[in-house]
């Protein structure tokens, strides 16, 4: 006779005993599993980052111009998460994110060989569109799986995963491109993709608090009703495009006078992600034990200090300052995250994708104008571009710390840490 569980139960209501929890041997695969999702999404995405220079001298084009490279795979990603999500909310979270992985690196493969520069661009496009199936997917994969007090924890090994992934792939690509061009570059990173879309097929559990078709009606307005989901949305938008706008134009502040460094040795600035990665996980862990709204202007301040002290001329300080923007960045985006998918009592699937709709779309559209400061002002016009996005981020910060917990009358009390 054919369980009616899964046809009564949503995922809200799927009993806490049985989610997965730090210490469990289902646990420790799940969070090793999101690991590699993070890291094949982060390095099929960014990895053409520091090949933007090489981009701009071999298609005779301008820092904004060889900035579509990243901007036609995250603009679509962000469009595609919003069917994504959706989709997955009827076949399931986990065969959406193997089957986006497979295909993201296939396609990153492919644009090693095609022909100019619109055939690469067109892959890109295609490789952001496929990418669509993991994002916001894994944020509702691991909301719906694992206990209330493992969430943050399990996030932020997600987000160190992304920051793995993000350094690892554009070191990979930098590495290659010094020695062998940066065709050879974009073959080593998609079968790399390919790698890890088996681990993750291999490791991560089946869905157990998954219900197909979990929606309530009026779901979308009912999120953006909520007091605290618009405003998390807003920061997925502005502390993405100060990030990536810092990462786009260094390499070309680096490779020119008067610093004059390698593509080797501009590469190796992404293993600053590592602190990215070490920041998530310990962001989020102290989120979920002292309360996200409590916490969540710190990072932010961080990433501000990061701005100032990157505007300095020395070399050193140039480093320090994005190091502290990778640090601010990486943990402000672990609170929110997790946020997002605590304050969303249903319609986690929705929830997660706008939130990384927006996150994309910030890398898209404000990475892209932040090309057009460089090109006008050089590095001081895109430290001012980036402190006036910050100061956006700050004062949602100050608005989320005033908004209370939401009540559900239907669960057990939600602590400050819980939504």
């Amino acid at each position: 006779m054919p369980s009616t569980r899964s046809a009564t139960m949503s995922p809200a209501f799927f009993p806490a005993s049985d989610l997965h929890r730090q210490g469990s041997a289902a646990y420790r695969r799940l969070t090793l599993a999101m690991l590699f999702a993070g890291f094949s999404t982060f390095s099929l995405l960014y990895a053409v980052q520091p090949l933007l220079p090489l981009f701009a001298r071999d298609f005779r084009l301008s820092a904004e111009g060889a900035s579509l490279a990243v901007s036609l795979a995250t603009g679509p990603l962000a469009i595609g998460i919003l069917g994504a999500g959706m989709l997955s909310d009827r076949i399931g979270r986990r065969p959406m994110m193997v089957a986006a992985m497979f295909a993201a690196g296939a396609l990153t493969l492919a644009a090693a060989i095609v022909p100019g520069w619109g055939g690469l661009l067109t892959l890109r496009l295609l490789t952001g569109v496929a990418l669509a199936g993991v994002p916001a997917v894994a944020m509702a994969y691991v909301s719906e799986e694992v206990h209330a007090d493992s969430v943050g924890a399990a996030m932020g090994l997600y987000i160190a995963g992304s920051a793995i992934g993000g350094m690892g792939g554009r070191l990979v690509a930098s590495l290659v491109a010094d020695r062998a061009g940066w065709h050879w570059a974009l073959a080593a990173v998609g079968v790399a993709g390919l790698v890890m879309a088996e681990a993750f097929r291999r490791l991560a559990p089946a869905s157990r608090g998954f219900v197909p078709g979990a929606r309530t009606a009026g779901g979308l307005a009912a999120l953006l009703r909520d007091r605290a989901l618009p405003v998390l949305y807003g920061e997925a938008f502005v502390l993405m495009g100060i990030f990536v706008t810092v990462y786009n134009y260094a390499g070309f502040r680096l490779l020119a006078p008067p610093y004059g460094l390698s593509q080797a040795a501009v590469g190796a600035v992404f293993l600053l992600y590592i602190l990215g990665s070490a920041s998530s996980a310990w962001f989020g862990g102290l989120a979920g034990r002292i309360g996200r709204r409590r916490i969540f202007w710190l990072p932010v301040v961080v990433l501000i200090a990061g701005l100032g002290i990157g505007a300095a001329r020395p070399l050193a300080l140039v480093i320090g300052g994005i190091a502290l923007v990778t640090i601010g960045f990486f943990g402000a985006h672990s609170i929110a995250s997790a946020w997002v998918g605590r304050r969303a009592r249903s319609n986690r699937g929705q929830a997660a994708a706008l939130y990384l709709f927006f996150y994309y779309l910030g890398s898209s559209v404000l990475g892209s104008a932040g090309g057009v400061a460089w090109s006008r002002g050089g590095w001081p016009s895109v430290t001012v571009f980036c402190a006036a996005l910050a100061g956006i981020a700050l004062a949602g910060a100050a608005w989320l710390a005033r908004v209370p917990p939401l009540p559900d009358p239907e669960l057990p009390p939600v602590t400050a840490a819980e939504a």
